[in-house]
């Protein structure tokens, strides 16, 4: 049955099932205003060249004032805090961060005055709004001096006088992996925070996940890896918005809602940096799925290389000039960058093009004042365990800029928090909203109406206006916003909001939403499909179930790599009506929807364990005669032989995750013994031919039934034998000069980095060190080290190993319950064992269960001297060979 028939058949059941209902499926839509605020008439990003004369930056504060500054955030009124860390992402000792506030009273450029506004750990992330200021951070015990907790936490400055009145008020406890965070330090933990206008504060979980995090409301949550977690302003209604992500930093978030992220890479384990855009409810991979699994997850829109994504911030500034203005923008510590990604839209996502916007040294964090005002924080070479001598902040302006007085708006009265409402860029508006919303419920509600249904007004303003009502109004605003959802350009908004939170769904009428689901307006699709969801009536799964899984979601072949960072807007609806099918626990439509619409019910089925899914599908396998389809079904049903473990705080992360997939920690379940007894018995009645497909089964989801067999052959590596001894001991002009002067020269002396390819050979590096994607996992991996370290960095790491040890570069000693000890780095880790090699090359595969103790060594295992043979020119080459490795 082809789409567009599906389509017409959703809007005849429609029909059927609600008769006379005054909900109807759109033909028509309108997406014109929306398409020209990212791609805007007359401007050609293809022949633009960024170019920063056109900016003015200066510095305003420097080390003397804000050493190491993590993150910042800016009030409208042009009041930065900023959050100093010296003690660093991988540092473990209290009592070295807090928050400065940096002050310009007359607006003059010069940041005349600054307090220390709260003395805080690991400040990660801050938003600034009245005067409230929410920070997310690490907590430390007083007692035992080790780092015990993250908590997202509210300051409040009621006098003005710039020091937060009294203790942090938390609104969610222990949004963390305590373990991870004791042993590793706040590297991968949780990280930045950002409010939408739709009043929900944004929050950067990195990998380490977080275990039992707690909400004011006493509500608890899990997540195993990393996303995006939003809560409430008042610390309740915590809930996970997407997963799926590795060690992301920040989101940055548009007037429509679209958010957005730049992660960091996985030191060569496949995961380079990516940009991200979210859709709620999506699954974007890391580290289970976005190898092997790529036909289930929502892909990145492109992959980056190397890279370290830090402070996101998206543009939306009519003061600003056209090229620099409605785009994300993105820093990357790694490569001292910040970047603009101009997305264009795609159907319910986009595509991007990235280019290099501004250049500043390990920047760190960005934001925007209501003047227009940009901010950037600079590491500045601080260190990954801080430094008091490093770091600044910086201002930048578009060079024809003139000051504007921000309004007071406390002292605004509604009708005129309503004007600030329309202003002409999102951060006036926003602070304007958060204001009217203090204000009297009633006539803030109405006041934001008039604005959401004002026609005349750029679709930004009547977004604000739309989200404003929703906050203001809750479940009362039902019937206003269901009347806005009939305007073809705004019913994506209006659906969004209307079920944005489920503290206020009591009155919001099914029906729209099954309507809107065939609407001709794909992102109003996509609102539909997520509302369902959010709603939990499981009578819209039939509806859900229309929807048609594209060709693109195709499983890799076996022992390829599925494309995990190409736009694939095709993928998005059928994943959401997937993600919403299994929110609403639909598992007997779903079962039915086997002989209707296969690939959606199976896909959904993967994730549904119940023991009526298991029945289903064993019955819809005995009922088909189709042999393709049969197969899709032992396919569906082999994946349900294991669950993912539910996560205790105490065995997940490293920097070189399990991948292989579809569990992290797979165990068995209530139906696990009938799933295995029915594979084996098909097993043993197949064909000669057809058993290869249940040993591949066996391999894919690691069931490990002896009776299936299996197809996979164990990889044979080739170990590296060097005599690093040999090579250290040798003298050449670098072993006989300081490492001032070495440094010195590899700024005068070029290098040829084909020379430099086979000295990575000679000088021993090729035994711990791979440096191409698809080689065998050795040591730290170097194919991206260009774009984490400059020329100097490298050139100190060869020459005093123990310098700075990256992420991914740390080595551990490894003490077993059998009497042995090994020592190196870190190669793989699953769930249940972990691979070491040594420093010669040599790996050895080590059970979690057996080992008795795991210390992070403090020195690097990598011996000095390495280099002391060669002449200025060899490691010039070798360093430049280095440096090319992107």
């Amino acid at each position: 049955m082809t789409k567009s028939k599906i389509s017409l058949l959703g809007v005849f059941a429609l029909t059927t099932l609600f008769g006379c209902s005054k909900y109807e499926t759109s033909t028509t839509s309108d997406l014109q205003e929306l398409k020209e605020y990212y791609s805007p008439t007359g401007f050609d990003p293809a022949s633009f060249t960024p170019d920063t004369t056109a900016l003015v930056m200066e510095n305003i504060a420097g080390p003397d004032l804000v050493p190491s500054p993590a993150c910042l955030a800016v009030l409208p009124t042009g009041e930065v805090f900023v959050g100093v860390d010296m003690m660093g992402s991988l540092g473990k000792e209290p009592g070295k961060g807090s928050i400065i506030k940096l002050i310009d009273s007359d607006n003059d450029g010069t940041y005349e005055t600054h307090s220390e506004f709260v003395k805080v750990d690991n400040p990660r992330g801050i938003m600034a709004v009245g005067d409230q200021v929410f920070v997310l951070h690490t907590v430390f015990n007083e007692s035992t001096g080790e780092a015990e907790r993250m908590d997202l936490v509210e300051f409040v400055d009621k006098d003005g006088d710039g020091v937060a009145d009294g203790p942090a008020n938390p609104l969610i406890k222990n949004i963390c992996s305590p373990e991870s965070l004791r042993s590793r330090g706040t590297d991968h933990a949780t990280n930045g925070i950002r409010m939408g206008i739709d009043g929900w504060i944004y929050i950067a979980v990195g990998d380490f996940g977080f275990h039992e995090a707690e909400d004011r409301s006493g509500k608890k949550m899990t997540m195993l890896g990393g996303g995006i977690v939003r809560v409430r302003p008042d610390g309740t209604e915590m809930e996970v918005y997407a997963h799926g992500t590795r060690n992301i930093y920040d989101v940055a978030i548009d007037p429509f809602m679209n958010v957005y992220t730049r992660g960091n890479t996985n030191d060569g384990g496949g995961w380079n940096i990516r940009f991200i855009h979210y859709v709620q409810s999506g699954e974007y991979g890391y580290p289970s799925l976005f190898k092997n699994f790529t036909d289930e997850i929502i892909p990145a829109l492109a992959d980056l290389g190397g890279g370290s994504g830090t402070g996101s911030y998206f543009m939306d500034d009519d003061r600003w000039p056209v090229e620099y203005n409605h785009v994300p923008m993105m820093a990357d510590w790694g490569r001292s960058q910040l970047f603009i990604h101009r997305v264009t839209m795609d159907g319910p996502g986009f595509t991007q093009k990235d280019e290099r916007f501004i250049k500043l040294s390990q920047i760190t964090d960005v934001d925007v004042d209501g003047s227009g005002r940009m901010f950037l924080a600079a590491w500045d070479g601080a260190g990954y365990k801080g430094s008091p001598e490093k770091g600044y902040v910086v201002k930048v302006v578009p060079k024809d800029w003139t000051y504007e007085a921000f309004p007071d708006l406390k002292a605004a009265s509604v009708e005129e928090l309503a004007e600030i409402l329309k202003a002409n860029n999102s951060v006036t508006r926003f602070h304007a909203q958060q204001e009217l919303l203090k204000r009297e419920a009633d006539q803030a509600a109405m006041a934001a109406l008039k604005i959401a249904q004002d026609k005349s007004l750029p679709l930004q303003n009547r977004v604000a206006g739309i989200y404003t009502y929703a906050q203001a109004a809750c479940a009362s605003g039902v019937e206003e916003l269901l009347k806005l959802s009939e305007e073809d350009k705004i019913r994506e908004f209006a659906l969004r909001a209307l079920a944005d939170r489920k503290s206020c769904l009591s009155n919001v009428p099914e029906e729209a939403f099954i309507a809107a689901v065939h609407d001709a307006n794909p992102r109003v699709q996509a609102a539909a499909i997520v509302g369902l969801g959010r709603l939990g009536k499981k009578d819209a799964a039939e509806t859900l179930l229309e929807i048609q899984a594209p060709a693109t979601a195709k499983i890799p072949e076996p022992g390829t790599e599925g494309p995990h960072a190409t736009p694939n807007s095709a993928i998005i609806l059928p994943h959401l009506a997937v993600k919403s099918l299994v929110e609403l626990e639909a598992v007997d439509a779903t079962v039915e929807a086997i002989d209707s619409n296969p690939k959606l019910a199976l896909w959904a089925l993967r994730y549904m364990h119940d023991p009526k899914a298991v029945e289903g599908l064993m019955k819809a396998y005995e009922n088909s005669e189709d042999e393709e389809l049969k197969n899709e079904i032992l396919t569906t049903i082999s994946r349900l032989y294991q669950e993912e473990a539910p996560y205790d705080g105490s065995w997940w992360w490293s920097t070189r995750p399990d991948t292989h997939g579809p569990y992290y920690k797979g165990i068995t379940w209530e139906s696990s013994d009938k799933i295995k007894d029915f594979l084996v018995q098909e097993y043993s009645n197949a064909n000669p031919s057809k058993k290869n497909f249940f040993a591949g089964l066996n391999d894919r989801h690691r069931m490990e039934i002896s009776e299936l067999g299996t197809v996979t052959e164990e990889l044979i590596v080739e170990e590296t034998k060097v005599d690093l001894e040999a090579i250290k001991n040798k003298k050449g002009q670098v072993g006989e000069s300081s490492i001032e002067d070495v440094i010195l020269a590899m700024s005068e002396v070029k290098g040829d980095p084909v020379k430099g390819k086979a000295l990575f050979t000679s000088q021993g590096c090729i035994a711990c060190h791979s440096i191409e994607k698809g080689q065998v996992m050795k040591g730290p991996f170097m194919g991206q080290i260009g774009s984490i370290m400059n020329r100097d960095q490298i050139t100190e790491s060869i020459l005093k190993p123990n310098a700075s040890i990256s992420q991914g570069f740390a080595s551990f000693m490894i003490d077993t319950k059998d009497g042995e000890t090994y020592m190196g780095f870190i190669t793989a880790e699953s769930a249940d064992e972990l691979t070491l090699r040594d420093i010669t090359g040599n790996a050895t595969t080590v059970k979690k269960n057996n080992i008795r103790s795991r210390k992070e060594m403090e020195n690097s295992i990598m011996p000095a001297g390495l280099a002391n043979s060669l002449s200025y020119e060899e490691l010039s080459s070798l360093v430049t060979f280095l440096e090319q490795q992107k």
